[in-house]
């Protein structure tokens, strides 16, 4: 290890000084003064908030600018994990000492886990995220038999395993979940959890300290490789190389292999073919965004988990409007738990909104697809949808057609090939030049800005 980061207090007092010159003191004081250090090494560390309510809030708020200052403090990328404490009246666990200066133990504990959590833990493994954990719905049917099939039968029921969803709908808890379950089944399987961005860059350092030999027999020798977001190997052409001989040889040795990305394999950009190929050769199932009642339970038992007591409308509120990123619907909760916990006072319907107001718009934005533009923009000027995607171009078409372009480009995040297919086959170069003739009429003409600023609202507000 580096000086820096011989011990965790030494490595957290450090980190400390740096967060103080960047964090508002009185946010300090209530969310970080009591977090502490568990595991770390050379590659990361995994810090540890004193219970699970203000892991997630700072998970939320904070958590990019810790990253940042841990890269700033060590010198290159470091990799930080936030974790909840273990709570203090779960009796399943062991009470790990820590011995203090004076050679007594301190009260409080490294960690309450031992075996086969403990170990999970060393790994990088949320002790949370078990199966017993995770709510069922029929977007994640699939998805979670198949986790459990593979946690039970390595190598003989899916392998690969390929999950993919989108961005914070279980895919890492369900990983996480695989690894406890190895574990329990197993103590001394050989378990190997990362991120591919961590992958990647100690790739990088095997390489740059010549440590090649020992980078493969760490990844190659395990009995599960988990590897999370695995779409960053795109345009990676060494480290794909590098990927491909490591897969092969754990599966040519019967071991699991488990994979999670944000898109299906076949959508995966500048990925060689030999690797989509063994992507595909196992289980490829997709997590779908929950349904209504499912993120209400989601909901409750994640209150019940925080020991606060939120009204069912309140809950349900926020079921029906942040529906696509279950763990964005888990900060909004949080936030609102926060409040309540915070101010002593009872959060209303309308408090919550007002507290919530980013996250929702941005959970809107989230929703807003070129179709749905198309058809406002159609109703507004009167036309037929058919307008937008013919190739005629009388004025009365061709420029709301360009603002329905324009608003398509900053309202979603397509790019300008899918926006422009998805007015009738046109190309970038079209989609570009109605952004710029939108724009030079806003600037020119007070009556359009507000016809498309006024659209621009109407499809961004807040849907209750």
């Amino acid at each position: 290890m580096t000086d820096l980061i011989t011990t965790p207090e030494t490595f957290w007092n450090s980190l400390r000084e740096q967060l103080l010159d960047v964090i508002p003191a009185d946010t300090f004081r209530v969310w970080f003064d009591n977090m502490r250090v568990g595991r770390i090494d050379d590659d990361g560390c995994e810090l540890i908030a004193p219970n699970e309510f203000s892991a997630i809030w700072i998970r939320d708020n904070y958590l990019d600018v810790i990253r940042q200052e841990a890269d700033r403090l060590v010198g290159r990328p470091y990799s930080v994990d936030l974790l909840g404490d273990i709570d203090e009246n779960d009796d399943s666990d062991v009470t790990v000492g820590r011995l203090n200066k004076s050679g007594g133990k301190n009260k409080k504990s490294v960690s309450r886990l031992t075996g086969p959590a403990l170990q999970g833990r060393s790994l990088g493994i949320n002790p949370k995220n078990t199966f017993s954990n995770f709510i069922v719905g029929g977007g994640s049917e699939l998805a979670h038999a198949a986790c459990v099939a593979v946690s039970n039968a390595p190598a003989h029921a899916y392998n690969p395993l390929f999950l993919y969803g989108e961005t914070g709908l279980g895919k890492t808890h369900l990983m996480h979940a695989v690894a406890h379950q190895a574990l329990n089944r197993n103590p001394s399987c050989r378990i190997t959890y990362v991120s591919c961005e961590k992958f990647t860059n100690e790739f990088i350092r095997a390489i740059q300290e010549n440590t090649l030999t020992k980078f493969r027999a760490r990844y190659r020798s395990v009995d599960y490789l988990l590897i999370d977001d695995i779409q960053f190997l795109a345009g990676k052409e060494r480290i794909q190389e590098e990927f491909f001989h490591t897969f092969n040889e754990i599966y040519e040795a019967q071991r699991q292999i488990f994979l999670t990305s944000d898109r299906p394999a076949g959508e995966i950009d500048k990925i060689e073919s030999r690797l989509l190929s063994r992507f595909q050769w196992g289980l490829v199932a997709d997590i779908q965004a929950p349904d209504l009642e499912t993120r209400v339970a989601i909901l409750t038992r994640k209150a019940d988990a925080m020991g606060i007591k939120i009204d069912e409308d309140i809950l349900e509120f926020l079921a029906k409007n942040i529906s696509r990123n279950v763990r964005r619907m888990e900060g909004a909760l949080t936030r609102v738990a926060g409040y309540v916990g915070l101010t002593r006072k009872k959060a209303d319907l309308e408090t919550v909104q007002r507290l919530l107001r980013d996250i929702l718009r941005e959970e809107n934005l989230s929703r807003i697809t070129i179709e749905a533009i198309q058809k406002k923009v159609v109703d507004y000027y009167h036309l037929r949808m058919a307008d937008m995607l013919s190739r005629r171009r009388p004025a009365n078409i061709a420029f709301p057609r360009q603002v329905a372009m324009y608003l398509s480009r900053i309202l979603t995040e397509h790019s300008l090939q899918e926006i422009g297919a998805a007015f009738g086959g046109r190309d970038h170069g079209t989609v570009i030049h109605a952004c710029k003739t939108v724009e030079n009429m806003m600037d020119q003409d007070d009556s359009i800005k507000h016809s498309v600023e006024l659209l621009n609202e109407q499809l961004s507000q807040v849907m209750e």
